[in-house]
């Protein structure tokens, strides 16, 4: 199921503009069957170079729903769905910095119909929305409004999946050299992944907890004349399963040391600028925030703001935190997951502080390891295997894995799989960070 979108905006950028029109229109493949339509009250005034584009002025959306009343039904007709627009990320990254303000992460699969006509119909000279549908044929009804570049975005993906049917699908031929087959069958597990060129040297290596859908990213986003020269530079893939993500951390940093590929970008990992901080408010609800280290010492710390508060999402979302209380969402009122009924309500006092602090107490428990020798226990690479990570004396030793019997308190057992790792200030950041910001399976200190 597709879900077509197209949006007006007071603006071009994102972080400082407003939608004030959204045209959506749900596509089963075949045909349309559903479609939803809404003028939006941007909160702000409208300039008149907009309302000369777009025909909409400001007394048109005076009373129009302001965002936020229209974004639950967003959500639920968009969820399940691919989110196809004509320039994807410009529309995708209106929606989101929306979402964003109300606290809430909105994802979802991406098609951009500029990057496929490109592939599907090469050698146009122009591939804007409305030179493309004058090139088919297809007629506008409302240029630059939401509701006409919408279906007129449906008519040109529908035009395109005839040409190809196998559209957006990881079983697409459309690949540059390499045969979709090799993408659709890689394992949807952790693991470092390698990009080789055409005489079999490695020109790329990156990590993933899920290696089908990470590969299958570098050849849907074209982002940049860099990102498309290393893609026509790959004609080979390879990959080693780690099991653990941690593990596929700690490898990749090695191997981009080691082999020193074409295409990674010197990996400097620094010490977290920014950290994730506890207090308790006037109402005893133990409190969130991302902000900026300065003397206090944070929970967690991470490289940037943007990283810091993603984090926070991850957790309140885990735990059941509120959006609100986790410094994400401003308002005098309820958050906005408490409309999806994803908090519980201690924004407005629902939630007593007693129980809203057994949650948050987990969470603090979860992200405070401090200790100096101790092994990492995590997934492996089947049910029958560990995976193993050695500390001893702060330093980092190795990783390896062992059957899943053998784990108990004999730690010579466990030192005895271990494969010797070079230590280094990349490394450490790396298992700091992991510790504070994921769950493992068990610490065995020794």
């Amino acid at each position: 199921m597709y879900a077509i979108i197209d949006i007006e905006t007071t603006g071009l950028s994102p972080s400082a503009e407003r939608i004030i029109e959204i045209a959506i229109y749900i596509h089963d493949g075949e045909k349309i069957v559903k479609e939803y339509t809404s003028l939006i009250n941007p909160e702000r005034r409208i300039s008149p170079h907009i309302t000369q584009i777009t025909g909409i002025t400001n007394e048109m959306v005076s009373n129009a729903p302001k965002f936020w009343e229209i974004a639950k039904d967003i959500v639920i007709l968009t969820e399940g769905k691919s989110f196809v627009a004509h320039n994807a990320t410009f529309d995708f990254n209106f929606i989101r910095n929306e979402f964003k303000s109300l606290g809430y992460d909105y994802k979802r699969n991406r098609l951009c119909t500029v990057k496929l006509s490109r592939k599907i119909l090469p050698g146009l000279k122009s591939y804007s929305l409305g030179k493309l549908c004058d090139n088919l044929n297809i007629k506008i009804d409302g240029r630059h409004r939401a509701a006409g570049d919408a279906l007129a975005t449906v008519k040109l993906f529908e035009h395109l999946l005839k040409t190809d049917p196998t559209l957006g699908m990881l079983n697409s031929s459309k690949f540059y050299h390499i045969d979709a087959s090799v993408i659709k069958n890689l394992p949807e597990e952790p693991g470092v992944y390698y990009f080789h060129d055409h005489n079999g040297e490695v020109v790329y290596i990156g990590k993933s907890k899920n290696l089908r859908n990470r590969v299958f990213s570098h050849f849907s986003n074209e982002k940049s004349d860099r990102t498309l020269k290393m893609i026509d530079e790959i004609h080979h893939i390879s990959y080693e399963l780690t099991g653990s993500e941690l593990i596929a951390l700690l490898l990749e940093s090695d191997e981009i040391k080691t082999q020193k590929p074409k295409f990674n970008r010197r990996q400097r990992r620094t010490a977290g600028h920014y950290g994730i901080y506890a207090y308790t408010d006037e109402h005893g609800y133990i409190c969130f925030k991302a902000d900026d280290i300065k003397r206090e010492i944070p929970i967690a710390s991470f490289n940037s703001a943007k990283e810091a508060r993603e984090r926070l999402y991850v957790l309140s979302e885990k735990y059941q935190l509120c959006q609100k209380l986790c410094g994400l969402y401003e308002t005098t009122g309820a958050c906005f997951y408490y409309q999806l009924k994803h908090c519980k309500g201690a924004c407005i006092h629902e939630e007593s502080p007693a129980n809203y602090n057994l949650r948050t107490q987990a969470l603090l428990d979860e992200l405070s390891y401090n200790w100096d020798n101790f092994f990492i226990i995590d997934t492996g690479r089947d049910e029958n295997e560990k995976s193993i990570v050695k500390i001893e004396n702060g330093k980092y030793i190795g990783f390896g894995y062992i059957d899943s019997e053998f784990i108990g308190n004999d730690i010579q057992n466990l030192s005895d799989v271990i494969k010797i790792y070079p230590d280094n200030r990349d490394v450490q950041q790396i298992i700091r960070s992991y510790l504070k910001q994921h769950s493992v399976e068990m610490l065995i200190k020794f």
